[in-house]
């Protein structure tokens, strides 16, 4: 899975990849020559007392050592910088292809997860990258190289490998073997840190309302203290390789000087080679303890890399169709086709149709919209009511695509919205969803969110529109909005949000419940003004406040997923039991009239 990844993302890097790993091999090649070097300055200098000879190999040594250093240090330049552009396109890959999902798939992965993946599981996979050009290139090359020159210097001695080598591997494979499952925990367990942290953050209100803080402090101490089991689990693990690499390494390199040093005294062996033998075990037994740490990440990164490819793998149900790049790979953009236009008056005066249109969500015993027909024409105010779970959410997620139809088809100027490109369908409709969100910057930034090239004239016009002019005039338009629009109050969140949604030139303008902060005046006066915004646009109000939808020209009353009436509020005061029920919850007999 791992390899999988990085070779999808490796192709612009190329040339870059195969410098490093032949400056490595430079770096190494020298690093294995310097040994013989130095056992010819022993044998051919220090021991016949040749200092011309010694001056002469000591000018080679130096040289080689340059070569050494100054290719080290080129493939550490290029490899970190080959492995930081990689990790950043796969993160950006990661977030596009995540912006296509639909609701199913982000309710499926869970916001904590993707942030997880996008970050922590990105990292990984980048930290296993650089420890790759400058420890796995380089090891494998030591490791054979010092094997050949370890039986140059002495074929006898290199017995002693057949042992060590060996035993190296087989700790590192149950090293390896243990470490995956973990790693794999590991990263669930910081996805559960994430959900625990991100719901304490924003439900922080809710926490203190509810005076529940000991009980979130014991959850979150829950969730860090299973991290940290599995953290120290991993540690332990690793405690032991060291001391075990280290044994070997040592316990080898005394039997090369017993072994070694008897061969010297029978006249089989010269002083100089056995140091250059000994200084070649040490290096094979290094590129062995190198690929042990690359043993220690590697299990950690391929599990990050598998759910990153989960990620990339997940088609999501929202695709355009097969002329517009169905087929493009993941976190690609496509243009839509001019031929498809949505919304334009000459498709017709029926803009938006659902025709005998279900919902069900995977696994439901049940679906949560049966047989609804419903026409949006231009032009006309049309309001859903209904009780708590009525499917009215669901209706209005349907017509901007961000679900899909199970049964039936919604169409947009008579063309099914699953043959249309869904960026240039969700172009044509503007929408204040039920629960206002603001991203940060100021209260500029935040409406042109929907156009960005609109003046500050424009601004203000529909801050007019939306009642948000009070308020506005007192803090200006370059005031400072917090994540999520937490410095205002929930019904100037919801003014900002239509306001955001009245600067998009649309054929569908959709407000699901957005009123339901506002004061009855306020609410009367914003829909009063709304037209100058809408113009001949359709418009779709839903509401849990008859007041909101009092005036539409049609109301459609929703109960349990089907269209139980639907008319003017007048008649279906008359005529319809449930609606009926519903305002005189709300409103006395004198003012439901």
């Amino acid at each position: 899975m791992l390899l999988s990844l990085l070779r999808s993302f490796a192709r612009p890097y190329r040339g870059a990849i195969i410098a490093v790993v032949v400056l490595q091999a430079v770096q190494t090649a020298a690093s294995l020559l310097l040994p013989s070097l130095n056992a010819d300055v022993i044998d051919e200098g220090v021991v016949v007392g040749d200092t011309g000879r010694i001056l002469q190999l000591g000018g080679v040594m130096m040289l080689v050592a340059g070569v050494q250093v100054g290719a080290a240090i080129a493939a550490v330049y290029f490899g970190a910088r080959t492995a930081m552009a990689m990790g950043r396109d796969i993160r950006a890959a990661t977030f596009r292809h995540v912006q296509r999902f639909s609701v199913a798939e982000l309710g499926r992965f869970g916001a904590p997860s993707l942030i997880t993946r996008t970050t922590n599981d990105v990292q990984q996979v980048q930290m296993v990258l650089l420890f790759s050009f400058t420890v796995i290139v380089t090891a494998p090359i030591m490791m054979v190289g010092g094997v050949v020159m370890a039986v140059r210097q002495d074929a006898g001695l290199s017995l002693l490998l057949v042992v060590a080598v060996p035993v190296l591997l087989v700790v590192m494979g149950a090293v390896a073997s243990r470490l995956g499952p973990l790693f794999r925990l590991i990263q669930r367990r910081i996805d559960r840190i994430n959900l625990v942290m991100r719901e304490q953050i924003t439900g922080v209100r809710v926490i203190r309302a509810f005076n529940r803080q000991a009980g979130e402090r014991e959850r979150f101490a829950t969730a860090n203290s299973e991290l940290m089991s599995t953290s120290l689990s991993v540690g332990y693990i690793m405690a032991l390789v060291f001391p075990t690499v280290q044994l070997i390494i040592n316990g080898s390199s005394v039997a090369v000087i017993w072994f070694g040093a008897g061969r010297i005294a029978a006249g089989d062996m010269q002083v100089g080679a056995l140091v250059a033998f000994l200084n070649y075990l040490l290096m094979i037994l290094m590129a062995v303890l190198m690929t042990t740490m690359m043993f220690m990440i590697v299990p950690r990164a391929s599990v990050s890399a598998g759910r990153i490819r989960e990620v990339l793998d997940t088609d999501p149900q929202i695709r355009p169709p097969a002329r517009v790049g169905n087929d493009a790979p993941p976190g690609s953009q496509t243009s839509p086709p001019e031929s498809s236009s949505v919304g334009e008056r000459s498709l017709g005066e029926a803009l938006f149709e659902l025709e005998n249109v279900s919902f069900g969500y995977a696994g439901a015993d049940a679906p949560v919209l049966r047989d609804i027909d419903l026409t949006l024409r231009a032009g006309t105010t049309t309001g859903i009511i209904g009780a708590t779970g009525a499917g009215k959410t669901t209706l209005v997620n349907l017509l901007p695509r961000l679900i899909d139809v199970t049964g039936g088809a919604v169409r947009a100027g008579g063309i099914d919205v699953r043959d249309l490109d869904p960026a240039q369908l969700r172009h044509r409709i503007a929408l204040v969803p039920q629960r206002s969100f603001l991203f940060s910057g100021t209260i500029a930034s935040t409406l042109r969110f929907a156009r960005p090239e609109a003046s500050d004239e424009e601004l203000l016009r529909v801050l007019e529109i939306a009642q948000a002019g009070d308020f506005v005039d007192r803090r200006g338009l370059e005031a400072e909005v917090a994540q999520g629009g937490t410095n205002f109050s929930g019904g100037q969140r919801q003014r900002l949000a239509i306001a955001r949604a009245l600067l998009k030139p649309a054929d569908l303008y959709i407000f699901d419940d957005s009123f339901s902060a506002l004061d009855y005046g306020t609410d009367a006066r914003l829909r009063a003004a709304l037209p100058r915004a809408t113009g001949d646009a359709a418009v779709l109000i839903v509401a849990q406040r008859v007041a909101t939808i009092k005036h539409a020209e049609e109301i459609v009353v929703l109960d349990e997923g089907q269209i139980v009436g639907r008319g003017r509020h007048e008649d279906l005061l008359e005529g319809n039991a449930t609606y009926r029920e519903i305002v005189l919850s709300q409103l006395s007999a004198a003012e439901a009239a």
